[in-house]
């Protein structure tokens, strides 16, 4: 199982409240998450987290479980779709704001945007580029799956073409095979922390 790099909460309860959910968290996991093969295309299995997070306890210990390790984070940023879903929850628990990264040709003009490869193809991910100014904040990049690292390290680079910082990056389950974990590592540096509350071995 798969821990944070870095370390303390950012407000709110203790750490060992949040410690605790750990557990709780991937026993709801391993219970209520459903595997797709060859979804959506061939010879990918899908990991589907929607049955999770629609149990009570299961969304509620999952929400609790990210915020673990969490230190110094003033805005979330949750990725298109699911990471929306849980990092609002996410922010809320930790008293910061929320920041919606968007897939591409969702937002009006101007945005940034950054493309980048998915383990099945090619994406890009934007956010306004006037009306929100993050110039300066610590940012905690929050989504569902951890495949191969593309998408939460776009989604970092996009931060900084804002001026934020992403300090962390926090998922449900870890691909641990997809080596996400070494592309975070390797193209954000040491001091990005990656907290994952489970992951597929």
């Amino acid at each position: 199982m798969s821990e944070r790099v870095s370390s303390g909460r950012a407000t709110g309860g203790s750490d060992e409240v949040t410690r605790e959910a750990v557990p709780r968290a991937r026993a709801a996991i391993a219970e209520h998450q459903r595997t797709v093969p060859d979804f959506p295309k061939p010879g990918i299995l899908f990991r589907d987290l929607t049955p999770v997070l629609a149990d009570t306890e299961g969304f509620s210990s999952i929400v609790t479980a990210l915020t673990h390790g969490c230190s110094g984070v003033d805005l979330v940023a949750g990725i298109d779709a699911r990471g929306f879903l849980v990092g609002g929850a996410v922010a809320q628990e930790l008293e910061v704001g929320i920041l919606a990264v968007r897939k591409g040709g969702k937002l009006p003009p101007p945005v940034y945007g950054v493309d980048y490869d998915l383990e099945y193809g090619t994406a890009r991910l934007e956010i306004p580029a006037s009306g929100i100014d993050i110039t300066g904040r610590r940012v905690l990049i929050v989504d569902d799956v951890l495949a191969t690292g593309g998408t939460a390290v776009a989604a970092s680079k996009l931060m900084g073409l804002a001026g934020a910082s992403v300090v962390g990056v926090a998922v449900i389950m870890e691909l641990a095979d997809l080596g996400g974990r070494a592309k975070i590592a390797a193209e954000l540096g040491p001091e990005v922390g990656l907290h994952a509350i489970t992951d597929d071995r």
